[in-house]
Parts: C-alpha cells; sequence; structure tokens
C-alpha cells in the first residue's frame, strides 16, 4: 500500500495524545518484550530508530549494562522531544533527530538496532534497512516490530469500519494502509535479507488490548494518531463526532464498561 505524505508527520497534540492513549493501549506489552529481548543480548553499543513517544526506550534503559551507550532517535522532532521530556536524566544516553533511511552514524558502531513499530512508516524500507545493516557491527543484530493485518487487530479494525460508514465516499484508510500495511511475513523476511541481513527469525506474537471504557480506544486511534489529519481533512468540524461514533461502534461490540480485544504483531530478529 502506498504510504501519503501526511502519513509522516506526528506534531501539535498528536504526541501527547498517541503516548496518554496509544501507548497504554496496544504498545506497552510489546514494548516490555522488545526490551527484554534486547537486554538478553547484552549489547554495549544500542541505536533505537523511530524511538516516537519513548515507550521502548523507558522500558530498556534500565535493562542495559552501567557501560553501556544508548542512541535514541526519531525522524520527528516534537517526538524525540515528548520522548526525552519522560525519561530521567541518564548519562548512558543520547537524544538525536535523525532519518533512519540516512543514519548519521559511522559503518559497523553498534550491537544493537531496534526499531518498535516504525519500519511500516518507512517510505523506502530496503534503505532503511541496508542502513541498519551499516552501522551494526559484524554479528549485531537488528530488532524490529511490525503490526499484523488490520483483521487481527480489533479495535484499530473496529474504528476503520466506523469511519467507512461514517465518510462512505472517502473513507480514511490510514490504519490499514500504514501501520497495518506491512504485515506479509515473506515480503518481510525478502526484504531484510535483500538488505544483507541473515538468520531472519519473525515470530507472530498475540497480545490483549485493555481499557476502562470503549471511549478509550476510540480517542487513542481517532485523536491520538495520524488518522486525526485524515478526519479533520473530510470535514474539520467532525473529529468529535467521528470519535463519538468510533466509541458506539467499539460498544456495540465489545460492551460499554471495561473491553478488551486482540492485538498482533510480528517480532522479528535478523542479523548481521
Amino acid at each position: 500500500m502506498a504510504m501519503l505524505e501526511t502519513d509522516k508527520v506526528f506534531a501539535g497534540s498528536v504526541p501527547e495524545n498517541y503516548d496518554r492513549y496509544m501507548v497504554p493501549l496496544i504498545f506497552d506489552p510489546y514494548a516490555a518484550d522488545l526490551a527484554k529481548r534486547a537486554a538478553s543480548f547484552s549489547p554495549q553499543a544500542v541505536l533505537e530508530t523511530a524511538a516516537g513517544t519513548g515507550v521502548v526506550t523507558r522500558a530498556l534503559a534500565p535493562r542495559l549494562s552501567p557501560d553501556a551507550s544508548y542512541v535514541v532517535t526519531d525522524l520527528n522532532q516534537p517526538m524525540l522531544d515528548y520522548a526525552a521530556s519522560r525519561q530521567a536524566p541518564d548519562s548512558r544516553m543520547v537524544w538525536r533527530q535523525a532519518d533512519a533511511l540516512a543514519l548519521p552514524f559511522d559503518d559497523a558502531y553498534f550491537d544493537l538496532v531496534c526499531c518498535q513499530f516504525g519500519a511500516m512508516f518507512f517510505p523506502d524500507r530496503l534503505s532503511a534497512y541496508r542502513e541498519a545493516r551499516r552501522v551494526l557491527k559484524p554479528g549485531g543484530r537488528f530488532l524490529l516490530s511490525v503490526w499484523d493485518r488490520i483483521e487481527e487487530n480489533m479495535f484499530a479494525g473496529d474504528v476503520t469500519n466506523a469511519l467507512a460508514r461514517m465518510f462512505p465516499n472517502d473513507p480514511p484508510r490510514f490504519l490499514a494502509r500504514t501501520p497495518h500495511g506491512y504485515h506479509d511475513k515473506q515480503l518481510i523476511r525478502s526484504d531484510l535479507e535483500r538488505a544483507g541481513f541473515y538468520e531472519v527469525v519473525i515470530e507472530t506474537r498475540a497480545e490483549e488490548s485493555r481499557a476502562s471504557s470503549p471511549r478509550i480506544p476510540a480517542v487513542a486511534y481517532c485523536q491520538g494518531t495520524l488518522l486525526r489529519n485524515e478526519i479533520t481533512a473530510r470535514d474539520a468540524t467532525k473529529l468529535e463526532a467521528a470519535t463519538d461514533y468510533a466509541e458506539s461502534v467499539i460498544a456495540a461490540r465489545h460492551g460499554s464498561g471495561p473491553v478488551a480485544a486482540k492485538i498482533q504483531a510480528h517480532v522479528i530478529v535478523a542479523v548481521v
């Protein structure tokens, strides 16, 4: 699926809403798992790309050795600024705006490159993977995760279907197009192998998304992701109405009290 230019820009209230709603809703369990996997490799020099608001950063930093170095990057400065504001001061860490497709680091410098749910946003994944390989030492690892198809991620599917009914002539498809648009395991493996990685291991991992009410996932997706831009581009006055309608659809399917639904992702380890 093609990615639009608007799929790459997080600004305004999106970082705060993203961290407040999306992180506990869907990112926390995968961040804990990714941090555990990363620490098990005992890396001394770590690079994180597409760090977003720092959910992996906060989980991984306490697990690294006292003499490790940890460079945290994101393309979008507002997201990186927000992530840094959430992290306790740590002399091992450097925060740097960087494009994963053109990393400003020396060859063979890092033991580990990690990227949680960022590859789907890369306009040229092969270039990003080649850059990750370039900055890794021989034997280094690239640890990343991507969402499985939207049909395996129930709240995202619910919201997408709700908005398709609300805007039938031009349904907002950001969630299906981008976050859930890079799920083919054969393609992922092929891309990484073409970039020069080997021993590509892909594990599909299901988790459960929980919220105290249907309002939470509705706000999370409609106002805490770039779906917000697509809604307001269609009608700037309908963001709250769209959120309300998504809430009603989630409630009809999952109940009006605390809600839970399946989420699923691929976790990948590739070796240089």
